[in-house]
């Protein structure tokens, strides 16, 4: 099904006002998620603080396996925030989804291609901001031509191929699933037999659908740290 989306214009651009929503809702939640996990920290831990350890320990892990701790570990606030943003913004949508007067109010903020290539142009910069700060401008400058000068419009066309494939990649995933919940949804209210039929393929894709949210994020926390490796690290 086809659904517009309310929008609105301020300082002469226009606004999507569902991706305005969704997105704060799922900062607010990430927030208070970090927020509830640190700030009654015990050496035995449990709960939520449990649970942010754990993640902690496994972005390390994601970290580690792409470049030294003495460097990756400056990205470590970042892949947190990564992971779990990502991966609360694919969850958001699988429950239900509203729509008010043929507008879609309520769905996953990562379902739309606006946001998926922010954040991976959001990587882009960083990863050239980072390679600057940690390398300077001249050994920055120079790894666009090794190992031979002809490959300067090779690594700019990988740069486009990089920040594409890495939104794209998160978008197309969760608006498929979306789109097939989306889809079961409509059947089911067909009537009471189709309404039976389709609650066991629906309750299986929405299984289905959690994991592939949580494979994305993950996905898109590694190719981070891979990108950000390959531009601050000494060897490519």
């Amino acid at each position: 099904m086809e659904h517009g989306a309310y929008t609105f214009d301020f300082l002469g651009l226009s606004f999507n006002a569902s991706n305005i929503l969704m997105i704060t809702i799922a900062s607010l939640i990430v927030f208070i998620i970090g927020i509830a996990g640190s700030r009654s920290l015990q050496m035995h831990p449990s709960g939520v603080q449990n649970f942010m350890e754990w993640v902690v320990d496994f972005v390390k892990g994601i970290i580690n396996s792409t470049m030294d701790w003495k460097t990756g570990g400056r990205f470590l606030t970042l892949g947190l925030t990564l992971i779990m943003y990502i991966f609360v913004s694919n969850m958001l949508g699988l429950p239900f989804a509203i729509v008010i007067d043929h507008n879609i109010w309520w769905k996953s903020p990562t379902a739309d291609p606006t946001i998926t290539l922010t954040l991976a142009v959001m990587i882009l910069v960083l990863t050239h901001f980072y390679a600057i700060k940690l390398k300077g401008t001249k050994a920055y400058g120079a790894e666009f031509f090794k190992p031979m000068k002809f490959m300067f419009p090779l690594k700019i066309i990988e740069e486009f191929a990089n920040t594409l494939t890495l939104g794209l990649r998160l978008y197309g995933n969760i608006y498929a699933g979306e789109v097939l919940l989306a889809l079961l949804a409509g059947a089911g209210t067909a009537g009471i037999f189709a309404g039976v039929l389709s609650f066991i393929p629906m309750m299986v894709w929405q299984g289905f659908s959690i994991f592939v949210g949580t494979i994305q994020a993950f996905i898109f926390t590694m190719l981070t740290m891979v990108y950000m490796a390959h531009k601050v690290g000494d060897e490519h």
